[in-house]
């Protein structure tokens, strides 16, 4: 079983994002004080606008990490293409997140402007806070008084400031979709390479050797998982040579061994999946972001994953986006987060389990709710 703590010993609430403000990113107009529990689920139809809060973590992470802000601009699309409708329309993109720890509420406020000039952006108007939870009443903000291209919160000393960094510079994106015959996980990646799987699985031959040479019982565990769904699996034959591992795999019914150019994208993508959920807390990011993850999956590896994902949110906060009915229905009311379009604009909303209970009560799974638009995410 995965690694979720001592059991008998006490550990702390871990850190996570519980709320979250965005006013003037690409399609998400105005979202106020959004609740995140530890696992959200965020459902809608295509279009709706889902992807575009994930990539606001991604922007997030890139700001806090190394002081890449500019390089995610420039990767996509550039200064204008932030902003709702364009920087002319949107001067300005606001954005204020609550972190919750053990003890309190770590707040952080930023505003992004464009510059014409190079089709970029500047972070402006940056400040933090601490308050207790035993204390009724917010603290005064810490206001930057730093302008530039760059987020100057990365150097503040300041506890609050450190807290909120590293939580956030940790926002991770998994998406597993790429299996195309250049895809990553199809190379020989060196053995060194294998304390993180990235974001695409490309290094998982040298995550799965290093599971295996150092912590058997867990690399057996996702042997056994992966059987559950695919009975012809055997096992994986990871062989290093001149210091690099090339994924590979056997089968039940003959000696031949199976490179990943002719595994099926959804087997592909399980052996990622499964992989990632099952590693240590310690080698997995505070954040995790996935998109669409059951795509191409058989619904008993969705539900598999599913429970994988909701061991995990003990330890780790995790948001997934995704289309899928059978993934929608292995959570709680309280998980879900709708989705929807208007005029170019996504909204975003949580569901009160007091203005629901009665179709629950009555039998319907929330798949069912969602697909009757009884809550919306539909348009």
């Amino acid at each position: 079983m995965a690694d979720f703590g001592t059991p008998g010993i006490y550990q702390p609430e871990p850190a996570r994002i519980k709320s979250i403000t965005i006013e003037g990113f690409r399609s998400l107009r105005s979202i106020q004080n959004l609740e995140l529990p530890r696992l959200s689920v965020l459902i809608g139809a295509n279009g709706a606008g889902k992807s575009t809060l994930i990539r606001f973590f991604e922007m997030l992470s890139w700001m806090l990490k190394s002081k890449n802000l500019q390089e995610f601009v420039l990767r996509h699309g550039g200064g204008d293409d932030q902003f709702f409708m364009g920087a002319r329309k949107t001067p300005r993109i606001h954005a204020e997140l609550c972190l919750e720890t053990s003890t309190g509420y770590n707040d952080y406020r930023f505003d992004l402007a464009h510059i014409s000039a190079g089709d970029t952006v500047m972070v402006m108007n940056e400040a933090y806070r601490y308050s207790a939870h035993d204390i009724p009443t917010k603290a005064k903000w810490t206001e930057i008084e730093a302008v530039g291209k760059e987020s100057s919160l990365l150097e503040k000393k300041h506890k609050t400031a450190q807290t909120i960094v590293n939580l956030l510079r940790q926002c991770s994106t998994y998406q597993f979709h790429d299996t195309s015959i250049n895809a990553a996980m199809h190379n020989r990646w060196d053995v060194t390479e294998s304390f993180r799987l990235r974001s695409d699985g490309g290094n998982l031959a040298a995550v799965l050797l290093d599971l295996r040479k150092t912590d058997g019982k867990r690399y057996e565990l996702i042997v056994r998982q992966i059987r559950r769904v695919l009975p012809a699996f055997k096992d994986f034959v990871l062989e290093e040579e001149a210091g690099k591992v090339l994924l590979r795999w056997v089968g039940n019914q003959s000696d031949k061994i199976f490179g990943s150019h002719l595994t099926s994208d959804g087997s592909l993508r399980l052996f990622c999946l499964l992989t990632l959920l099952n590693l240590p807390p310690t080698r997995l990011p505070d954040v995790m972001l996935f998109d669409e993850p059951e795509l191409g999956l058989h619904p008993h590896a969705i539900t598999l994953v599913a429970e994988m994902f909701k061991r995990l949110s003990k330890r780790r906060q995790i948001l997934i986006a995704t289309q899928s009915p059978y993934l929608v229905d292995c959570f709680e009311l309280e998980n879900i987060i709708i989705a929807s379009a208007n005029n170019g604009e996504t909204l975003l909303r949580n569901l009160p389990r007091e203005q629901y209970q009665a179709w629950l009560d009555d039998d319907y799974q929330l798949s069912d709710i969602w697909l009757k638009q009884v809550v919306g995410g539909m348009e």
